[in-house]
């Protein structure tokens, strides 16, 4: 029996909206992610010379800021690359300064090149866009100045993802493997997978590569077998 309000969120799903990204891989947008987007988007008129895009791991945070760096001319920098040194240097382009959450607490960031970035993007009318899975409340700064500096930016912040943005990543996921689903194995992996973006390639991975072990196709009950495994 055809399964019609399958067949209706797959197409939903294929039919999700976008955000060409500009040479990069589309960008799907939904109440997860739409007003980080749309704060993303403000740019040049943002509210203060620098932006925290907020967003835990595979949610579309790179991404996102690789759509600004393009839009902007900006330059891209680890935050265990920048030193005094790179800061002195900086000719005022507009800059990307990611994952600075996982490089503090690592102990590999000058905090004193980030905050005289800060300064010279004040006084010399440039962006800053910095990135992290971690609020900017959240992070382990030891230089006053600088943590006082950070928790003040207007934060982008992308959420868990949705029912909807789940089905589209599973779909896309699938398609980039070039196997063809059904509308039911969608539906039914749903409500029983991780709910996490990491989780969506971990589990289509998974389903892949079982099904090739095994010489069989990712059907509902394969999937139902597969996941009565997974803690």
């Amino acid at each position: 029996m055809t399964d019609m309000r399958g067949e209706q969120a797959l197409q939903l799903a294929l039919d999700f909206p976008h955000r060409p990204a500009m040479g990069l891989e589309d960008f799907f947008v939904s109440g997860s992610n739409r007003a980080a987007l749309q704060q993303i988007d403000l740019w040049p008129n943002w509210s203060a010379p620098a932006l925290y895009l907020q967003g835990p791991k595979g949610s579309g945070k790179s991404h996102l800021a690789h759509v600004w760096q393009l839009a902007s001319e900006a330059v891209i920098f680890s935050a265990a690359d920048f030193d005094m040194a790179a800061a002195e240097a900086h000719d005022g382009d507009a800059i990307v300064i990611e994952d600075l959450d996982v490089h503090s607490v690592a102990g590999r960031i000058d905090e004193r090149a980030l905050f005289h970035l800060i300064n010279l993007a004040k006084e010399q009318g440039f962006h800053i866009l910095f990135s992290g899975a971690m609020a900017p409340g959240q992070i382990e700064i030891s230089l006053p100045d600088f943590r006082s500096r950070l928790r003040a930016l207007p934060v982008a912040a992308i959420e868990a993802p949705d029912d909807m943005l789940l089905r589209t990543m599973l779909i896309k996921q699938f398609q980039d493997r070039q196997i063809d689903v059904q509308p039911n194995l969608i539906e039914y992996i749903l409500p029983r997978m991780e709910r996490s973006f990491v989780g969506v390639g971990q589990l289509v991975e998974l389903l892949d590569k079982s099904a090739l072990q095994s010489g069989r196709r990712i059907t509902r009950q394969f999937a139902g077998e597969i996941l009565k495994d997974v803690p």
